[in-house]
């Protein structure tokens, strides 16, 4: 995380206007005490889900020892929070609000408007999952979007950075009454959620989540988005039953030659490019699905494994050239080093060519 997005999310400047809310809401609040136990000597060293625990300890040294006090505090004061400082109120809950459901559960619906609970209701459902999972149902129909994704979005099995979900991951049935009843949600912001948590029940539980997508897939365009973006995985690795679910037609349709690069050494930060030919059989247009799969090479000798959809589309009948670019810049999330990058293409789940393109130092 670099530090300037880091220090955005929880800037000083944030933190003395939610101060001032809290001490607005509790005159008595120590606004002075709680900034400095914040930007103590080590404040600077700290990462980003770092400084969310700290903000939250110096919340529980400031705020009144009484719960549901404490929690009334910040529940008037949250519409000031920004950046990232939403999530610390839902961080006090779940940190000291499992002995409190009630109060706690209540917090965070209300707290989820203005920065996702996802993380603080995981130690609830861990801790009693029939019981967490009765208020997600309550939850999942609620007029308040965020409140009906919170649904969705708290009880993913797998939720990237969040407390893994050990019973709902080898049982997820308790989850699916959930996605019933947020499927065919108006907001799109929910219907990601449906699709990310079905994604991930069909990592553990492939067929289970390919009775779901069968069960949805072909009434309703809401539905039939969800199971496309919830089948990726799936889809990805060449499920057949997957593919066939989304009409991705049987490779024996398909003809894939020529595959070549424009160009076998490419510098650090720029681009390289590949082409190659999709010859459809038969008499009626044929529904392909292409990707490219990328071995990246990594120091030591590693290798990092990425795959790109080329495009999905009906094709006609007859011959059709594809030319794409692959790119090699630098970024955020992906950092390039010199050494051989294998490249796998993929037509309807099957590899129809292999290239290796050799990357060296820009």
């Amino acid at each position: 995380m670099p530090d300037k997005l880091k220090d955005t999310l929880f800037s000083q400047q944030a933190l003395g206007q939610f101060a001032a809310a809290i001490q607005e809401a509790y005159p008595p609040f120590d606004d002075g005490l709680f900034l400095r136990l914040v930007f103590d000597e080590a404040w600077t060293e700290r990462e980003l889900k770092e400084r969310l625990s700290h903000i939250t300890e110096c919340l529980h040294q400031t705020l009144p020892d009484d719960y549901g006090q404490a929690v009334d505090i910040l529940s008037r004061a949250i519409p000031a929070a920004k950046g990232f400082l939403p999530m610390v109120c839902s961080d006090y809950v779940a940190c000291y609000g499992l002995e409190h459901w009630d109060v706690s559960l209540a917090a965070l619906a209300h707290f989820t408007r203005y920065g996702s609970s996802e993380f603080a209701i995981r130690p609830f459902i861990a801790h009693d999952a029939a019981r967490a999972m009765a208020v997600l149902a309550v939850w999942a129909t609620d007029e308040n979007e965020h409140v009906r994704r919170l649904a969705s979005e708290g009880c993913r099995p797998r939720l990237p950075w969040g407390l893994m979900l050990a019973e709902l991951k080898r049982d997820p049935t308790p989850i699916l009454p959930i996605l019933e009843l947020l499927k065919g949600d108006e907001s799109e912001y929910v219907r990601k959620s449906v699709a990310n948590n079905l994604n991930e029940i069909s990592k553990d539980h492939p067929h289970l989540a390919l009775q779901v997508a069968g069960r949805w897939y072909g009434h309703n365009p809401r539905t039939d988005w969800i199971v496309r973006h919830a089948l990726r995985t799936l889809l990805k690795a060449g499920n057949p039953e997957a593919l066939a679910l989304v009409g991705v037609a049987p490779y024996s349709r398909l003809e894939v030659s020529g595959f070549q690069l424009v160009r076998s050494t490419v510098p650090v930060g720029s681009s390289g490019g590949y082409s190659f030919v999709v010859m459809v059989s038969g008499a009626e247009p044929c529904l392909v699905r292409l990707e490219l799969r990328v071995e990246y090479a990594r120091p030591g000798g590693k290798l990092s494994r990425k795959v790109f959809a080329i495009r999905t589309v009906s094709l006609e009948p007859g011959g059709h050239v594809f030319r794409r670019r692959l790119s090699l810049a630098n970024g955020s999330t992906r950092q390039h080093f010199p050494g051989p990058h294998r490249l796998v293409l993929v037509a309807n789940g099957s590899v129809v060519g292999e290239a290796v393109v050799e990357v060296v130092a820009g």
